[in-house]
């Protein structure tokens, strides 16, 4: 027989359980609602969301692909090799790059692209991707979501074979749950190459008739990638390291200044982080042209933005390009040795001010901020500094981390 304290005891026991049981489900209900107010909130503290899941190898019969094929790394011939060797070493390598490959992914591409574009959009954007899936994170999450702030009705095509997955899905998931039209579509090379100068340039890289260069081939193949498809569809192209601040659909066949000559003030180079053409612009081709006939692999930019600027100096007059050269505030306010000052909080009253007013000059003269990924990700984001508060003023889900 218990004793009567061990019953008063169990009977406690019974009570608090009870209790709980009736207490727990309303703390969760107000914990939900609260979160869902959040969800809609745009605070000045930024959380976290977690969209760098790694995945080592998805099935194609998935919808995904093997994330190894896409290292960075393996599309860089390794060092102390000569042109010729490089071209060898790219011949025999060529089957080992998931990128080439021709998939049931790839070959649908035209198909799928049309699907998505038929919906209805105000203005077609595009990206590319040509990395590991696990490698697109924050920042390259902020650059979507400040796009869709300024244009919620706009179409976000990214090209990009490893996005293209069940987990390139899981990332975009959030954006494409709150009505944001976004995908990511393996592309076909061999169709958005057909009948312009970068059909032959692949060629001859694949079967080893081209030296690839010493840097990486990635970034050559989006230089051309982001050509191709503007050829193809027309629309803007824009780099994943931006914060976009401004509507870009009112531009017209237009590229942006990086730099001025000091002497007489004019645009001597332009970049091609960010392109705005009509479908089948004929500069477009001339770029492609350029690109494929004057590639070198061993020069940094020499493939973009100096291409860019050799032909634009060379054509861009012509009444019938009707080409827009946007000066540098609008898309490159700040330059790569200068950014780092826009990831710092100010320190004193003086910095404050300095913030203030360079706040005030991007929203009023800039469209978006390039953040210059290559030199800046090292770059903590601090609490108060202008990225911070500009990644406040343009997020959607507004749950990104400040140490991205």
């Amino acid at each position: 027989m218990r004793s009567p304290s061990r019953k008063w005891c169990s009977l406690l026991i019974i009570v608090v359980l009870a209790g709980g049981f009736f207490v727990f489900p309303i703390g969760l209900f107000g914990f939900i609602e609260n979160m869902r107010k959040f969800q809609i909130v745009k605070p000045n503290i930024i959380f976290r969301i977690d969209v760098g899941t790694e995945v080592n190898s998805l099935k194609e019969t998935d919808g995904g692909v093997d994330d190894h094929h896409q290292r960075p790394d393996t599309l860089v011939c390794p060092t102390n090799m000569t042109a010729e060797e490089r071209k060898a070493w790219m011949k025999k390598k060529v089957p080992e790059f998931g990128i080439f490959r021709t998939t049931a992914l790839s070959q649908q591409f035209e198909q799928r692209a049309e699907k998505f574009f038929n919906g209805g959009c105000d203005g077609q954007f595009f990206m590319t991707w040509i990395a590991p899936v696990k490698s697109f994170r924050e920042r390259e999450f902020i650059a979507m979501e400040s796009l869709f702030d300024a244009h919620p009705n706009g179409c976000l095509m990214i090209l990009s074979r490893s996005m293209d997955s069940k987990n390139g899905r899981e990332i975009l998931k959030p954006l494409i749950e709150r009505g944001f039209k976004v995908t990511a579509l393996t592309p076909d090379w061999s169709f958005l190459l057909k009948e312009t100068h970068g059909e032959g340039w692949l060629a001859e890289i694949k079967e080893g008739r081209r030296d690839p260069g010493e840097i990486p081939l990635a970034q050559n193949l989006s230089n051309l990638l982001r050509l191709a498809v503007l050829y193809k569809y027309g629309g803007i192209y824009l780099d994943t390291d931006f914060i976009v601040l401004k509507k870009l659909t009112d531009l017209k066949n237009a590229i942006g200044a990086q730099s001025v000559d000091p002497i007489s003030g004019k645009w001597n180079r332009v970049n091609n982080a960010i392109l705005i053409f009509d479908k089948k612009h004929p500069i477009l081709k001339d770029f492609i042209a350029r690109f494929s006939l004057n590639f070198d692999g061993n020069r940094w930019g020499f493939n973009g933005p100096h291409m860019l600027t050799t032909v634009i100096g060379k054509l861009g007059r012509r009444p019938d390009y009707n080409i827009t050269i946007l000066p540098m505030p609008a898309f490159y306010p700040v330059d790569w040795n200068k950014i780092s000052v826009f990831f710092k909080k100010p320190l004193n009253k003086e910095e404050s001010r300095r913030r203030a007013a360079n706040l005030e000059y991007l929203n009023n003269k800039s469209y978006c901020l390039h953040l210059w990924n290559k030199h800046s990700s090292k770059y903590k984001i601090e609490e108060g500094s202008v990225i911070e508060q500009l990644i406040s003023d343009h997020c959607i889900l507004c749950q990104l981390t400040r140490n991205t």
